[in-house]
């Protein structure tokens, strides 16, 4: 009850312990065992999808926005954090404060299906990803278009697994493209309101160190998702994630411009 006070409202742990009658060091241990737990638990509530799962999501996303072969959306949040003392210019972002950048990846219920919450602030989201063991896994599994894709904003590679929106549209279907990429895009930034509504620690700044906090990330990742299965109740539909600082656009080759290229001319 002590953790899960503290991940609703992200308020002082001495303030929790007050409330709840213990003293500080009990909280900052309860939360800590409980957080270490639920982490341990991560392989059997944040799970990459199977063929079935993967199936339904394509159709759930075909459905609400006409965009074929999803299995997936991906994106970068920012959870802000206090100023560490080792390495503190690496977690100030683009918006000049100091903040862990979490990758996270969503089916098409809002569930967490990857997270990697352990870079610093300052980190790009195309180098995440690139640096990420989901990255390698795709790089190694993905046989074509029939595996589906993630579908990502600008600030990533387009590859054959990871489609971005053209920058520069320049027909009626690149226009079509871009509106139903953005449209079924949303998914990831409708679960990221959800996420931080539910567990408000995430929205103001974690006074704990990056390591930490990463944990605490995960930890409320895992609840996200328990809580999407037990189909607990959200306010409504429409919150998005509004404390991120967003990102440049990518710069780097686009390898998936062919398949990108063949989806606008088949579908749109």
């Amino acid at each position: 009850m002590l953790a899960l006070r503290f991940y609703a409202s992200g308020s002082f742990l001495e303030v929790i312990g007050d409330t709840m009658g213990v003293d500080k060091g009990t909280v900052s241990r309860a939360v800590n065992d409980v957080t270490n737990a639920l982490i341990a638990k991560k392989d059997q509530f944040l799970k990459w999808p199977n063929q079935e799962d993967m199936s339904k999501a394509k159709r759930i996303f075909f459905t609400r926005g006409g965009f074929p072969g999803v299995i997936g959306c991906i994106d970068g949040t920012h959870i802000r954090i206090q100023a560490p003392s080792d390495d503190e210019p690496t977690y100030v972002n683009r918006k000049g404060w100091h903040s862990i950048n979490v990758q996270a990846i969503c089916d098409h219920e809002g569930k967490f299906i990857n997270i990697d919450a352990q870079w610093p602030g300052s980190s790009h989201d195309s180098h995440i990803f690139r640096a990420s063991e989901v990255c390698a896994f795709l790089e190694n599994t993905h046989r074509g278009i029939e595996d589906g894709f993630l579908l990502g904003d600008s600030g990533y590679a387009c590859s054959k697994f990871l489609l971005t929106p053209y920058l520069h549209p320049s027909t009626p279907a690149q226009e079509a493209y871009n509106s139903a990429h953005c449209q079924t895009r949303t998914t990831i930034e409708r679960a990221f309101g959800w996420w931080k509504r539910r567990f408000h620690v995430l929205h103001g700044e974690i006074r704990m160190k990056p390591a930490k906090v990463c944990s605490v990330v995960g930890a409320c990742a895992i609840l996200h998702n328990i809580a999407l299965i037990l189909k607990e109740e959200m306010e409504d539909d429409d919150e998005h994630d509004d404390n991120d600082v967003g990102q440049l656009n990518y710069q780097g080759p686009e390898d998936g411009r062919a398949i990108r290229n063949f989806i606008t001319t088949n579908y749109f």
